[in-house]
């Protein structure tokens, strides 16, 4: 017998786990697995796959489930089947099988999940594959309705996302790529962080940060460099973390600095998007927004995350709502004009009520950018340890309804669309923008459609070569960054080795 909390996924003929396993967890989003390929069920708390062919040229596909379901409702037993013929590609047996059991579960738990039985991050990326292919909005909408399971607010969604991008990703080439700058330090650790980001209030974060602070802009330097050796042509900049905005102004001044010399002079008659994290209002003060504004950055992120003083205190923040918007009427009042603020859906303590104040406080500052995150609960954030099953996510998903027509009502675009594992109900994050003020590197680094070159801790670099991606990882966590730097520059060689072997290929017509 499985332990309470973990289900046995059970297969007998084929070995369709990462699909089987997701698709499960759409409705069981914090159940534990177990995975057992000799098709023997235990007694109870167990899922079935069977794929077996027979006789006349046919594939016989079962589900069969016999789990307990959440809250006071009682088990679900059941179970479904389907023939199909023999010698079809496996992803359609696979795609079959996760129909199957989508539709037992979302029968005898009365829930329904909005993106189907698709379970990739990007589903935006799908349909643009499909636009590709020569399908137009009729056809992609009957494939993505008959054959995803996705209900017809989704499909909506995708396609007007997938249209705004193609009108940004015009004159791109293989030869484009985004900086990406890591700061992985915040002022405090929020419940449902799941990012390699450390407190900066430890006194060994603080001893590290000026050590962590010269190592990057090294290794700024060095990618700098690369990119000038290969011709590359910088599109976006992004400074993320964490929180940039612990550094001090001196700090600050430093890194950007360095960015300006190493990578804006190389490129003064590019129109490049430059964007840094302001983030948490307790970290922005008016000497610091001065340098960010005086370091070529054209836009910038407040992030409320929600206007609820309660919620704040919940999730681990230590300033109010209204902090944000003082912080907020600074950056305007010193001339930046474009701001992104966040949002997220399904906080601990918040419910659709609140979360739609928050939303209409958001509106009514007019920011250029606003996101709208479903809250994604991962084990290594403080906010897993102290749930034991997921609530129902059908308020968030009603949250994420709410917000999508209200900012198009205002005139905010969706403009790129991902989703992450363990995000309640399979839901996603969307970026919204006013016309003209899409952020480009969201589009790049969620389409993975062009080179990233990334520094500091965490960070990932990626090249785009035709018909994938390759990428390089950066050690996590600054200690391990810092102990280990000689083998970040080497992996800084393998990325130059794979920049050169991508321009080979694409200049041989392998790509366009």
């Amino acid at each position: 017998m499985t332990e309470r909390n973990q289900t046995a996924l059970v297969f007998e003929g084929n070995s369709f786990k990462y699909e089987m396993e997701n698709v499960t967890k759409l409705f069981f989003p914090l159940r534990h697995f177990a995975f057992r390929y000799d098709g023997v069920c235990p007694e109870e708390n167990f899922v079935f796959f069977l794929m077996r062919e027979l006789g006349g040229g046919n594939v016989r596909l079962l589900v069969q489930i016999c789990l307990p379901a959440e809250k006071e409702s009682g088990p679900i037993v059941c179970q479904e089947e389907s023939v199909m013929p023999v010698g079809l590609p496996e992803n359609q047996y696979e795609s079959e099988l996760a129909r199957l059991l989508y539709a037992q579960l979302s029968q005898h738990t009365g829930i329904r999940p909005a993106w189907g039985i698709l379970t990739g991050v990007r589903p935006v990326k799908l349909v643009q594959k499909r636009l590709a292919a020569g399908m137009d909005d009729d056809q992609i909408r009957r494939e993505m309705t008959g054959q995803d399971l996705v209900s017809e607010g989704k499909i909506d969604l995708a396609l007007k996302i997938a249209h705004v991008q193609h009108q940004m990703l015009q004159g791109g080439t293989s030869r484009d790529y985004s900086l990406y700058l890591s700061i992985p330090y915040c002022p405090s650790r929020c419940s449902y962080c799941s990012f390699v980001s450390q407190s900066i209030s430890g006194k060994k974060a603080q001893e590290l940060l000026p050590r962590y602070l010269m190592a990057l802009i090294k290794e700024l330097r060095v990618t700098a460099e690369l990119a000038q050796k290969h011709q590359l042509r910088l599109r976006s900049i992004y400074l993320g973390g964490g929180t940039p905005t612990v550094l001090s102004a001196s700090q600050l001044r430093q890194l950007t600095g360095a960015v300006k010399d190493y990578f804006l002079q190389e490129n003064s008659s590019l129109p490049i998007e430059y964007t840094i994290e302001a983030g948490r209002p307790d970290t922005i003060t008016p000497d610091k927004l001065e340098v960010i504004k005086g370091s070529g950055a054209t836009r910038i992120s407040i992030n409320p995350q929600t206007f609820s003083d309660e919620v704040l205190r919940r999730i681990g923040r230590a300033h109010t709502a209204q902090d944000v918007i003082d912080c907020y009427h600074l950056a305007r009042s010193m001339g930046f004009d474009d701001i992104n603020m966040d949002l997220i859906a399904g906080l601990p303590g918040d419910d659709y009520e609140g979360f739609c104040r928050s939303l209409e406080t958001a509106i009514s500052l007019r920011p250029e950018n606003i996101t709208v995150h479903s809250l994604t609960v991962k084990r290594s954030s403080a906010l897993y340890a102290g749930i034991e099953e997921m609530e129902d996510y059908r308020p968030v998903q009603k949250m994420m309804d709410y917000a999508s027509s209200r900012l198009m009502e205002e005139g905010y675009d969706p403009y790129y669309l991902y989703r992450q594992k363990n995000t309640v109900g399979n839901l996603e994050n969307v970026g919204y923008a006013l016309p003209g003020h899409w952020g480009a590197y969201n589009i790049y680094i969620m389409e993975e459609i062009q080179n990233i070159l990334a520094c500091g801790g965490g960070a990932v670099s990626k090249v785009v070569k035709p018909g994938g991606l390759e990428r390089i990882y950066n050690f996590k966590y600054p200690y391990e960054y810092l102990d280990r730097f000689s083998d970040i520059l080497d992996r800084k060689q393998q990325l130059s080795a794979l920049l050169a072997d991508a321009g080979k290929e694409w200049e041989n017509g392998i790509g366009c």
